[in-house]
């Protein structure tokens, strides 16, 4: 209160103490001169601080750690991105839905394992506790829980937000979009999972980002490879953490962080690291089935048969070329309940001789992206939101587009191809002076035809600018008016590629551009 008083007040304040009204100060109850003085010297101190009234205060123009603007270049690629995916999944006849950008944080707490310390959470507002959503799976779930939802097959594209190191040439942001695919009901097994597997299969292909693999494994396999190995019940999760880091760390580190830091026996990990270095198809979930350990597992079973129906399915995709059972992915979140997988870039597609470093990036860091999609069952996730524990069976996929980005960012940097930032197809241009109120009435009939045209934004612009525009635009087209052309009711359209010319008639001119631009 006294510190508000004297904000309010330190001018005046600056007068009284050196006038002789400073008596009448005495009158305030339980205030002192002292204490007023001390007050106005903390307020003089944090003014000379900021420079005081004449001084400009200085700061750095700087995105926050972890995020970046995008240019209009890099919003023309990335758009394609966008247009790609909704593409896909709009083809698998998913509509879409949208939420809040924060949500309460009991409703993100204690989902996402050892992750959870990567919820950015807001000030309190108001009496509602809140935090940035750290991916879109959980709020949908929410969602389906709050409007009793039971089957739905929806895509979700928008920015999520974590806490992490950011790795910014690696496509590792704070602030990112993530690109979600979901399909929740009962349905028989394996058939939506399998469906999941194909849109990454065709996404990854159809962006043409180079050679990639998508790895499959099952929770279930895990808890019961945990369990025959002898890991107790309650590290299943911090180990399966552990094991997750596995891309990214070599086996020797794993297994010293299962000893060291978790606690684990060395028998215990050592079973581990035999198993989690098995790859392969079918035939490895058929052997493992035989593998007298695991067949000691009813849930690990349980798993091995799906990834055995599972590729059966992905066989009539025709997608089992490049998926592959892996038994070392983990994916740490703790939702997931079944099948899990993840697409990853064995080869990022980058020009080739394209090693020098770029932004002070080594080439191989610049282009080691790994994984670019992931996703997986959890058929729990809802039930933890709905009053009486109604479960609804959901499978899977986010697609990583900041990684993906960073991958084709780097693709037109080594390309001599122009990338488009505009889709503009005419130029409406003028070869003499004084045709300014001609031109915006061409342009408005392109407009109201649906063209996409522009013009230059002076009265009498010189011709030679303006097919200069076009060329560094990429405009294709020029529809250049002179006086000559208006009295004989033609307009003269030029190809800016070849510089080829023709005169159009004003009345098939719309026809002629969408001809030539379709």
């Amino acid at each position: 209160m006294l510190g508000m008083f004297c904000v309010r007040t330190c001018s005046g304040l600056m007068g009284l103490l050196a006038a002789p009204r400073v008596r009448s100060l005495h009158s305030l109850p339980g205030i002192t001169v002292a204490q007023i003085d001390k007050e106005v010297a903390k307020l003089l101190e944090l003014k000379a601080q900021i420079g005081g009234d004449n001084v400009k205060h200085q700061f750095v123009l700087k995105t926050a750690k972890g995020t970046r603007d995008y240019n209009p270049k890099q919003m023309a690629i990335r758009e394609r991105v966008f247009s790609t995916i909704i593409g896909c999944f709009k083809r698998h006849g998913a509509e879409t839905i949208d939420t809040p950008v924060f949500e309460l944080k009991e409703t993100l707490t204690g989902k996402y394992g050892e992750d959870s310390k990567l919820i950015y959470d807001l000030k309190d507002q108001g009496g509602e506790l809140l935090s940035l959503r750290y991916d879109l799976t959980v709020p949908f779930a929410r969602y389906l829980a709050m409007n009793k939802i039971t089957n739905i097959k929806r895509y979700h594209i928008a920015k999520v937000y974590r806490r992490d190191n950011p790795a910014m040439t690696r496509g590792r942001y704070r602030e990112f979009y993530q690109c979600d695919f979901d399909i929740a009901g009962q349905y028989d097994a394996m058939i939506p999972d399998a469906e999941c597997l194909k849109i990454v299969h065709d996404i990854l292909s159809e962006l043409d980002l180079g050679d990639f693999q998508i790895k499959v494994n099952d929770r279930r396999i895990l808890d019961g490879m945990f369990a025959v190995c002898g890991v107790p019940d309650d590290k299943f999760r911090t180990i399966c953490s552990t094991v997750d880091k596995l891309d990214k760390m070599p086996w020797e580190d794993v297994r010293k962080e299962m000893v060291n830091e978790k606690g684990l026996s060395e028998e215990a990990a050592d079973q581990i690291g035999e198993y989690v270095s098995l790859k392969g198809g079918m035939e490895l979930a058929e052997r493992l089935l035989q593998d007298h350990k695991m067949c000691r597992s009813t849930q690990a079973c349980a798993g091995l048969s799906d990834i055995k129906l599972l590729f059966s399915y992905l066989q009539l995709f025709q997608v089992t070329d490049k998926v592959v059972f892996d038994l070392s992915l983990a994916r740490g979140l703790d939702y997931y309940t079944g099948i899990i997988y993840e697409g990853v870039l064995t080869q990022a597609g980058v020009a080739p001789g394209s090693t020098e470093a770029q932004n002070g990036v080594p080439a191989e860091e610049s282009v080691s992206v790994g994984s670019v999609a992931g996703g997986g069952r959890y058929d729990g996730l809802v039930g933890m939101f709905d009053p009486k524990g109604r479960k609804v069976p959901c499978v899977g996929v986010s697609i990583g587009i900041e990684r993906i980005f960073s991958i084709l960012e780097q693709k037109a940097e080594a390309s001599t191809e122009k990338v488009r930032t505009t889709e503009v197809q005419v130029m409406v241009a003028s070869a003499q002076k004084n045709l300014l109120e001609d031109r915006l009435r061409l342009l408005t009939e392109l407009w109201n035809a649906g063209i996409k045209a522009e013009v230059m934004y002076k009265k009498n612009p010189k011709l030679l600018s303006q097919l200069q525009h076009c060329e560094e635009s990429g405009i294709p087209l020029v529809a250049i008016l002179g006086e000559q052309e208006l009295k004989d009711g033609v307009v003269k359209l030029r190809v800016v590629a070849s510089r080829e010319e023709v005169d159009v008639s004003r009345a098939a001119l719309i026809d002629e551009i969408r001809r030539r631009t379709s």
